[in-house]
């Protein structure tokens, strides 16, 4: 077996808070914000985190640091040794294929923000006028349709995260993420410094922090992104949390990361909300779409609206391509720390095969959204997605990682027995005294909460 790395302290809490920020922060958790009347969501979406977010975010840590292994041999290793059924190692089976299935589509949206980077600095230089801004949906139609440039953004992208895993924990993934999060978190702060300028920032902040009513839907999508934005049930955490110490606190860990995925996801919706309020009210329906792709049609026409935005925009998209790859380089490690693992790859081989295999798999997400006619039309399950890349986001979105996730609740509330969560959860913390409090979340809300998420959404 290849000698396993360690994380310092600070090496991973920012290689786990890398893992849960990325364009579900930077987009997706605006949008939904926006979407549903803004302050009273936020509420809600915060106590999720804590009932549902960090609850299981403690179970998959404290798998992976008990038995310093992947997701397979993590849940193997404890099913033997505490006498529970085999059954249970399915669950790390199922975070090694939401590793590699969410990577093969999202490192091609990841790839267009390379693209765009250079874009960007071009109209920055050479000016960007009414002609690039009436055409900036035609170009990224044209872009989206090019499958020679999907593959090859897909492939720049790829390269970039198996570069940094192929260096190992130390090496590669703690050292990436130290300068990877100091730098993102420097040009959010910059973005939201500047936001403060904006005609629209006194409604964003007024949008994002006033109570008003709510949905039950509503309610729903929040404990669904609580869960999701935190990368749990894919078996990042597991992994990740196989190179803890045994000196460090599993609970301020945590908690640490939740923090810092909250309080970027609030800044991110500072960002976007005052470029949105500062729009005409006529133009704000159609400006904040649920697609990803605003990001491409809508954002650089906005930001070149305003003062120093041919500075802003290329920033921006440094800033969304930074959180991409730190997501990236997690979902890579969990597929990677499997062959290391269990088959004893030394870890360049277990990258480089890994990685080919997954750019490989990803060639029909990248040109199923206008290149290809018979990828982008395929309906494999039938009217639930169209296209190869909507299909393999529904398939891990709505089944994979919520099922991970449930399962892992129910494995570490019901199976593990008190004794031995407790003392794992002590061991570098001290006395835990709301441990009972934990296991009851594990055991029902949890539960409930995410058998509702995927009722709802499936």
């Amino acid at each position: 077996m290849q000698e396993r790395g360690t994380f310092g302290r600070l090496g991973f809490v920012l290689a786990a808070a890398g893992s849960a920020i990325g364009l579900g922060n930077i987009w997706k958790f605006p949008y939904i914000t926006y979407a549903n009347e803004g302050g009273t969501f936020v509420l809600i979406y915060l106590v999720a985190i804590v009932a549902f977010g960090a609850p299981i975010m403690f179970a998959e840590i404290l798998i992976g640091r008990n038995t310093t292994q992947s997701p397979v041999s993590a849940f193997s290793a404890l099913s033997s040794s505490l006498q529970k059924s085999k059954a249970w190692v399915l669950t790390g089976w199922l975070g090694i294929a939401a590793g590699f299935v969410i990577l093969s589509y999202y490192s091609v949206v990841a790839g267009w923000t390379i693209y765009y980077f250079g874009k960007c600095m071009t109209w920055s230089f050479n000016g960007f006028g009414p002609e690039q801004a009436a055409n900036l949906g035609k170009d990224f139609g044209a872009f989206l349709g090019n499958g020679p440039l999907q593959i090859l953004f897909h492939a720049l992208f790829m390269g970039a995260t198996m570069g940094v895993v192929i260096l190992g924990v130390k090496g590669g993934i703690e050292r990436s993420t130290k300068i990877l999060m100091p730098v993102l978190f420097s040009i959010l702060v910059l973005l939201c410094g500047t936001s403060i300028f904006t005609p629209g920032f006194g409604d964003a902040i007024g949008f994002l922090f006033h109570i008003g009513p709510l949905s039950a839907d509503a309610i729903l999508e929040a404990v669904g992104h609580a869960f999701f934005t935190l990368s749990l049930g894919m078996g990042a955490m597991i992994t990740y949390g196989s190179y803890v110490s045994k000196k460090d606190s599993i609970l301020k860990a945590s908690f640490q990361v939740c923090l810092l995925d909250t309080v970027i996801a609030i800044m991110a919706c500072v960002i976007m909300f005052s470029i949105i309020f500062s729009v005409p009210e006529a133009e704000r329906a159609t400006t904040f779409s649920k697609s990803a792709t605003i990001l491409f049609t809508t954002l650089p026409r906005m930001f070149y609206e305003l003062p120093g935005g041919a500075i802003l925009s290329p920033i921006f998209y440094l800033l969304v391509g930074f959180a991409a790859l730190s997501s990236t380089i997690s979902l890579m490690e969990v597929v990677v720390a499997y062959f290391i693992d269990e088959k004893g790859w030394a870890r360049k081989k277990a990258t480089l095969l890994v990685g080919g295999g997954i750019f490989l798999f990803g060639i029909p997400s990248a040109l199923s959204l206008g290149a290809s006619e018979f990828f982008s039309n395929a309906k494999i399950l039938g009217d639930k997605s169209t296209g190869i890349f909507e299909t393999m986001d529904y398939l891990a979105s709505n089944w994979l990682l919520p099922v991970g996730g449930l399962l892992t609740a129910l494995f570490v509330g019901w199976a593990l027995p008190n004794a031995f969560t407790q003392a794992e959860l002590e061991e570098g913390h001290g006395p835990f005294p709301y441990h009972a409090a934990w296991k009851f979340l594990l055991r029902f809300i949890c539960p409930i909460g995410i058998l509702c998420v995927i009722w709802n959404v499936a």
